[in-house]
């Protein structure tokens, strides 16, 4: 039995789950309790998850026990998408302009179990949060840049258009030292990297095209891309090479 599903048989001879999770959370620390987080996915309900939502950054502030519970609503949010109730994700993306950090980074897991059960609906709705705030284009970067969900060529594609629209409002941008201007450059360097190993032709043109922007910004997000081991084992070769146009393109 798995640690996820010892959690959910604990979780199904309790009642008051509130303590459990704040006592098991892990927080504060450098890393939340995922597996007890997903546990509570599986078990709670719509009211559960909702009530837990409604905790904002006053009530459970970052990097405390409190924090876990938003985190968990989230997470039970994607379980419910999964199941087809898509009239949650209003309150999904809401969560996903959060100051918090670990509930945004619940927010992208929920939307990964809808594309494990729905990609193509996440697909859909993800080209619409691509034109909303950066918080939400972080959470589009997030969600779509994980392997599991790459397998398929087509959808690899998409996503790399996807991304390529996201990155083409970097260039000029008036908040780039806003944090979720911040937070969207960070998952752009290391997003582009996993969805072109999935869709390594057309991928290899758009980032080779990124390169040659005149924006600092784009070219660290390539850069930062250039310096993960997935792109070196694609193609140990390209790699170099565009790293040296970079450096061209920066004298």
């Amino acid at each position: 039995m798995s640690k996820i599903d010892q959690y959910r048989e604990h979780l199904r001879q309790m009642c008051d789950w509130d303590s459990f999770l704040l006592a098991e959370s892990r927080l504060p620390g450098p890393r939340s309790n995922l597996e007890l987080a997903q546990a509570a996915a599986d078990e709670g309900d719509i009211t559960q998850f909702l009530s837990w939502l409604a905790l904002d950054a006053t009530a459970a502030p970052v990097n405390t026990p409190g924090e876990f519970l938003p985190l968990c609503g989230a997470m039970g949010l994607g379980r419910l998408l999964a199941e087809g109730d898509l009239t949650l994700l209003p309150r999904l993306r809401a969560a996903a302009n959060d100051p918090r950090w670990r509930l945004r980074e619940g927010v992208a897991m929920a939307l990964q179990r809808w594309g494990a059960a729905d990609m193509p609906a996440l697909l859909a709705e993800m080209a619409r949060w691509a034109a909303g705030s950066r918080y939400e284009q972080r959470a589009v970067v997030a969600a779509l840049c994980e392997p599991p969900l790459l397998h398929d060529r087509a959808v690899a594609e998409q996503v790399l258009g996807i991304l390529n629209g996201i990155t083409a409002t970097i260039p000029g941008a008036a908040d780039r030292r806003e944090d979720g201007f911040i937070a969207l450059r960070k998952a752009l360097g290391y997003g582009w990297s996993v969805a072109v190993v999935a869709a390594p032709e057309a991928g290899r043109l758009m980032l080779e095209e990124l390169a040659g922007s005149a924006s600092t910004d784009v070219q660290w997000i390539v850069r930062e891309n250039l310096s993960k081991q997935r792109l070196n084992r694609l193609d140990a070769g390209w790699v170099p090479a565009l790293r040296q146009q970079l450096k061209q393109e920066a004298t």
